[in-house]
């Protein structure tokens, strides 16, 4: 019998200047992949230099989190960018972190787009296929972080990447697959408990069952946690706990995505 393993990732490096946002330093003890802010929607080149120091020190992989260049709206925003904007963004972002990987001795293992980019991205063919072709530009052994069954999943595919089919522990879905808006009551689920059978169900069986109750089909190659959630650190580490208890195990995705 085949051991399931599955890897937990969680957005890192958010902080900005002065400002401190994120448990990073409590999170990263119970996680495999680390995305890091690439300056754009957060962060900045001494936060950046930071997370990748953190993550190395607790044998974590280090990957991209490129956005929207939209600091004052954290990333979060729909910004309508031509592919071909989208794609030099990916390169010029993916790049500064990887220069910082290399300069403390290690590579970059996956690049995961963040907030409204990724969830566009996720239905726009144009936008997937243009983040996956920055990618294999770069570096064509890097991980492409895919929400399951969304075009970029496809598109990363399609160009001969590696792709990690993403699901989220915190969030909830929609019947289509896509995740609800954070606008609406809902959106963030921030019980360890329900988080936890939820994840269990996606990684054994593929399903979880939708805002509206319906059951959906995803592939979970990586689970995503967020580090801004004020339950973050309980919930992932409760997390982690019962999927090994479930005889999961938590392995970074380089390990077993091909």
């Amino acid at each position: 019998m085949t051991k399931l393993m599955v890897d937990i990732n969680c957005d890192m490096g958010e902080s900005f200047g002065v400002y401190k946002l994120g448990l990073d330093e409590e999170v990263i003890r119970y996680i495999t992949s680390a995305n890091i802010a690439c300056g754009f929607h957060a962060g900045d080149p001494n936060v950046m230099d930071y997370t990748v120091k953190l993550a190395l020190e607790n044998s974590v992989c280090v990957g991209a989190h490129p956005g929207f260049p939209d600091l004052v709206g954290f990333g979060r925003r729909k910004l309508y960018m031509d592919p071909e904007e989208v794609r030099t963004s990916m390169i010029y972002q993916i790049g500064a972190l990887d220069a910082f990987a290399r300069s403390r001795g290690i590579l970059l293992q996956h690049v995961k787009a963040h907030g409204a980019l990724n969830n566009m991205a996720s239905t726009d063919y144009e936008l997937a296929m243009a983040i996956g072709k920055a990618i294999k530009q770069v570096n064509d052994n890097l991980i492409y972080v895919a929400a399951a069954g969304s075009a970029m999943y496809r598109a990363g595919k399609e160009l001969g990447l590696r792709v990690a089919s993403e699901v989220f522990a915190d969030r909830a879905y929609n019947p289509d697959g896509t995740l609800v808006s954070r606008k609406k009551p809902g959106a963030v689920i921030k019980d360890p408990e329900t988080v936890t059978r939820r994840v269990i169900k996606m990684v054994t069986e593929g399903k979880v069952a939708a805002i509206d109750g319906t059951e959906i089909t995803l592939k979970a190659d990586t689970v995503c946690v967020h580090g801004d959630n004020p339950q973050a650190v309980e919930l992932v580490k409760h997390l982690k706990t019962e999927l090994e208890k479930n005889g999961i195990e938590i392995r970074p995705m380089k390990d077993f995505i091909s």
